[in-house]
């Protein structure tokens, strides 16, 4: 026999059951509030801007000595966009840039990571 005294369920006084949101309604959310923010409402979001450097491609390659040929090939770049990126045709993209920066600063970690490809 069972001795248990069973327990009365709890009662929540006058308040609805919290809605448990889903993946898809957190992406709606992000995405609603992404476009308010462009249409320059005032929405309440966190934007973080990361300033990205520009780099004279030329002067980075001429201070370590190398040719076009031999820094597009270290650090693998099409020979053809860094002759448009030196001579003004073309603008590195962002990604570029700060990879250029990394290369402009601490060539050597680059060439590390790319496992001294010369």
């Amino acid at each position: 026999m069972n001795t248990k005294a069973k327990r009365p369920a709890k009662k929540t006084a006058g308040r609805a059951p919290k809605k448990r949101s889903t993946v898809g309604a957190s992406i709606n959310k992000g995405l609603e509030e992404a476009i308010a923010w462009t249409r320059g409402e005032n929405a309440k979001v966190r934007v973080t801007l990361v300033h990205v450097p520009d780099v004279d491609v030329r002067e980075v390659r001429a201070r370590m000595g190398l040719s076009q040929a031999q820094f597009a090939t270290k650090f693998g770049f099409p020979p053809a966009t860094l002759r448009n990126w030196e001579q003004g045709r073309a603008r590195p993209d962002a990604p570029a840039r700060v990879l250029l920066a990394v290369i402009a600063k601490h060539p050597q970690a680059v060439e590390d990571v790319l496992g001294k490809a010369s």
